[in-house]
């Protein structure tokens, strides 16, 4: 039996759970996560097991695993995982390089907003794939057109999102810092950036994820390795058990980076109380 202490204490709690912005246990907000992929696998199986869906459509999870063992262990996964996670990091490395400065300067002066904006908003809607011939004919067939294709992809739409988050920047914060006798050039440095940096770093996990979708793109043309590599194989022959497992790499890659970025913005920015855990 339940004590009325108790029975309160989880109708507050799951009232909580409703409520706009509020916090919920650390413990709960885990096995909220897990449950989903619980749910997930639990469909999974069903469906295979059921005969609802051919094998060749969508293996059972035993044969994934065994595929995956097979693969990490005779046919040289690590391999194409870091030749994949190479590429990707270079081409988003390249595009925070360029892209933060740029669009921090977009999103401050409005002279740099008029004259850059339009043309990256023309680009981002092209799509990347469309540019690999090009990419192909200028740069050649090596890892630099590879590394192009992932920058093409990320750098528009993470300069265009540093702008945004650097124009929500209060104009009164600004004025305030040129009273306290902060100068222009100045600004930048020491009110402009650390109050962006938040919103920044959150791009930066955002667009981090994108780059990761232009992966199988960028590796169709002239690859021998690479995760991409792997699967674009893996179709060729029907070997739908290769492409799920490698579709699963990348995506426990993507939730290692999200994990990685969260933890960063948490200890860099401890009073946003960001995060959703208590």
């Amino acid at each position: 039996m339940f004590s009325s202490e108790q029975t309160l204490g989880g109708v507050v709690l799951f009232s909580k759970l409703f409520v706009p912005k509020e916090d919920i246990p650390a413990k709960l907000y885990i096995a909220l996560s897990v449950s989903s992929f619980v749910l997930l696998f639990a469909v999974w199986y069903g469906l295979t097991a059921t005969g609802i869906v051919p094998p060749l459509f969508l293996p059972p999870p035993a044969e994934i695993v065994t595929t995956a063992v097979d693969l990490f262990t005779e046919f040289g996964l690590v391999q194409d995982i870091w030749a994949s996670v190479a590429r990707v990091s270079a081409g988003f490395v390249v595009a925070a390089i360029i892209g933060v400065p740029l669009g921090i300067l977009m999103g401050s002066l409005k002279v740099f907003e008029a004259l850059v904006e339009p043309m990256l908003g023309f680009f981002r809607y092209m799509p990347a794939s469309a540019f690999i011939p090009l990419f192909i004919l200028w740069l050649g067939i090596g890892e630099i057109e590879k590394v192009a294709v992932i920058f093409f992809g990320t750098f528009f739409q993470l300069t265009l999102m540093v702008m945004d988050v650097t124009k929500n920047v209060p104009k009164d914060l600004i004025d305030t810092s040129y009273t306290l006798g902060v100068g222009k050039r100045d600004v930048f440095r020491r009110v402009i950036l650390p109050a962006s940096m938040p919103g920044i770093i959150d791009t930066l996990r955002i667009t981090f994820g994108w780059a990761w979708t232009y992966l199988v793109v960028a590796e169709i043309v002239a690859a021998s390795s690479g995760l991409g590599y792997m699967i674009m194989q893996s179709q060729r022959f029907l070997k739908t058990a290769n492409i799920i497992v490698g579709i699963l790499v990348i995506g426990v890659i993507g939730i290692i980076i999200d994990i990685f970025f969260k933890w960063l913005y948490a200890r860099l920015f401890p009073w946003m109380g960001k995060g959703g855990m208590q």
